[in-house]
């Protein structure tokens, strides 16, 4: 299992086969999306849970590493992590 993903399901609670909700539609999320990206050198200080936010396939295809939806991302991804 990669980091950001373990990190991810270790903040929230989930288990490797848990249901877990997109954020932005609450769909089954399939992603784990980097919201300010890692680029190409991987940076592993992305890796925290203000940065990971479960997305599925149509939401990180249509907001994902997109600039003009970077406020809109961070703050459903607020939400979340504050609940």
């Amino acid at each position: 299992m990669k980091k950001h993903t373990k990190v991810y399901l270790t903040h929230f609670g989930y288990g490797d086969d848990s249901y877990i909700p997109c954020e932005v539609c609450g769909e089954r999320a399939v992603d784990i999306h980097h919201i300010h990206r890692r680029g190409m050198g991987g940076s592993k200080d992305k890796d925290t849970i203000e940065n990971l936010m479960g997305l599925c396939r149509s939401c990180h295809v249509e907001y994902g590493d997109k600039t003009q939806h970077m406020d809109f991302l961070i703050s459903k991804h607020m939400s979340s992590i504050m609940r």
